[in-house]
């Protein structure tokens, strides 16, 4: 449809602007032949009369006439005693033979205007008329001997055709002829004795040219309706059926889809062999359709791969959960202490864990790690690096020796470079000293009974798995009754916002002491709630894991623990 608008809004320009050119040019091509046309019968007039014997004679016996009248007569050309004295001219046999050749030139060059002969009077400014034909354009009323006064503009233009040439004379003051032809006639002396002049109608040439554009018109468009015809039969079979097929197979294929049915071959039957754009075009719909059939397919095979990975990973994750201790309280019936932690993983499985259990009877040993990286690899790592660091504390080494005793181990098996850093410590129950060992973990914050939170720079060492032969130093801390430990990962201070603000250590100490008489688990879970606050629903990048333990003593009443059965975070 939009094709056939243009092709036909085309045409009506091309004729529009083709009939305006048309009209312009014929009018003017055909007022400079009407001009031509008179110019070339004055001129031949003007050499006929030469044969004609008496002439010269006539013309001076007429304006001898015309000088010798009375003013009073000559200043009135139109009355009847001014023409009786011209009359007898009229009756000569010279005025009948001009008349006979003017009206035979006349009549050859019928297309321009009457043509008639006379005398400029230059001291009276006057144009005294010899002799003209009836209907004349310039005087219906002129006779043999009639004047009329001429501007001296048409006198000035009159001196072009003494040189025997056809001049051309403006007469702005004449209603239907814009334009007079003028030719002199010389006697043997060269003497001009009369002109011949010829009126050029612009009417009658615009009517001719009008005439001839309405023909052009007719013929234009004719023309231009036969190519219309023919375009929309070619458009139609061309180019509309092609573009036709193409878009009904589109409209097939997207209802397919949207309708979640099996389309095929939708582009691939069309059968368009155009040999341009078209053919170009429905090969790229077919070759489209393919594709997409093609990736439809990998989708598919994609799509179950991820849903069976996505599977597997919340088998991983539950493994996971169910490595480190999530079953709060852990040791209902010990009272010396209160423990709780949680673990958050920033993806599906996480690097980071906790882990914590009773070596004996009167030592609480409390691990808090944090492996290189995320995802599955950390995963891996992570669980190996657990099962190594519990085997060796539960032998009954100190946190130093099983920091050396693991980094060895795992140095010998870590073929990725990966490493962990490790806190590790044992609480004495009965004395609430802490012995602990640092290779690279964050500093633990420390709350003494009554005060606040504060970090524990403690002195630490090389992170675990990174070079064979490092060793480690013990340090101790004391914690009294109502004291309490916190232990992290670098997760925590490092939580940032949308704006990539970090959290900091700053505001997880002031959050650690704006719950810091509540229990372990209140303590945790308050700290994630400032956490989640600051970041305000920006993803989270790393994993997000805390434990935190209350020690009461020996023979002291526990504060009220986590309630019982909770898991961890």
């Amino acid at each position: 449809r939009s094709m056939r608008r243009m092709v036909l809004l085309v045409a009506l320009v091309i004729f529009l602007v083709s009939s305006l050119l048309c009209f312009g040019f014929m009018t003017v091509q055909f007022t400079s032949m009407f001009g031509i046309n008179a110019q070339t019968s004055t001129f031949a007039i003007s050499r006929m009369l030469t044969k004609v014997e008496g002439v010269e004679e006539y013309v001076s016996g007429v304006m001898e006439t015309y000088r010798n009248l009375p003013e009073e007569i000559r200043s009135h050309p139109d009355t009847e005693e001014y023409r009786d004295y011209f009359r007898k001219f009229e009756e000569s046999p010279v005025y009948a033979e001009i008349k006979g050749y003017m009206e035979e030139m006349d009549q050859s060059w019928r297309i321009t205007g009457q043509t008639y002969i006379g005398v400029y009077d230059l001291d009276r400014q006057a144009f005294v008329y010899l002799l003209e034909p009836e209907g004349i354009i310039v005087n219906e009323e002129a006779f043999t001997g009639y004047w009329e006064n001429v501007s001296k503009e048409v006198l000035d233009s009159i001196g072009e055709a003494e040189s025997g040439e056809v001049a051309l004379i403006s007469r702005k003051d004449i209603e239907d002829a814009d334009v007079t032809a003028a030719s002199s006639y010389k006697d043997e002396d060269g003497n001009t004795l009369f002109y011949v002049q010829s009126d050029i109608s612009l009417k009658v040439a615009s009517i001719t040219a009008m005439i001839f554009a309405v023909i052009y018109f007719i013929v234009l468009a004719v023309i231009i309706i036969l190519v219309v015809v023919l375009a929309r039969i070619y458009l139609r079979k061309r180019l509309m059926k092609p573009i036709r097929q193409i878009s009904q197979a589109a409209q097939t294929y997207a209802r397919g889809k949207q309708e979640g049915l099996q389309v095929e071959e939708c582009f691939s039957g069309l059968s368009i062999h155009t040999r341009d754009e078209l053919q170009e075009l429905s090969d790229v719909m077919e070759g489209m359709e393919k594709d997409i059939a093609s990736y439809e397919e990998d989708l598919m095979k994609i799509t179950a791969e991820k849903e069976r990975i996505q599977t597997e990973l919340s088998v991983a994750a539950g493994i996971q959960e169910n490595m480190v201790p999530n079953i709060f309280p852990p040791f209902p019936e010990r009272t010396e202490f209160a423990i709780y932690a949680s673990m958050d993983p920033a993806k599906e499985v996480g690097g980071d864990f906790y882990d914590f259990f009773l070596i004996d009877d009167d030592h609480l040993g409390l691990v808090m790690a944090d492996v290189s990286g995320k995802g599955i690899p950390a995963a891996l790592f992570m669980m190996s690096a657990k099962i190594v660091i519990s085997n060796f504390a539960s032998i009954g080494y100190s946190p130093a020796e099983v920091l050396r005793q693991s980094n060895e181990k795992i140095c010998a098996m870590n073929k990725l470079d990966m490493f962990v850093t490790v806190w590790f410590g044992i609480l004495d129950l009965s004395t609430g000293v802490v012995t602990a060992a640092s290779a690279g973990h964050e500093y633990p914050a420390v709350r003494h009974a009554g005060g606040d939170y504060e970090l524990l720079h403690d002195r630490h060492g090389f992170v675990v798995g990174g070079m064979e032969g490092v060793r480690y130093r013990d340090y101790t801390l004391t914690l009294e009754p109502g004291s309490s430990l916190f232990l992290y990962t670098d997760g925590v201070p490092e939580a940032n916002d949308a704006r990539n603000q970090l959290w900091g250590t700053e505001r997880m100490l002031s959050s650690l002491n704006r719950v810091k008489d509540e229990t372990p688990e209140k303590v945790l879970k308050g700290v994630r709630e400032d956490v989640d606050a600051f970041v305000q629903g920006a993803p989270q990048f790393d994993d997000l894991t805390m434990l935190c333990v209350t020690y009461y003593g020996k023979g002291q009443a526990a504060a009220s623990l986590s309630e019982t059965g909770s898991e961890a975070i």
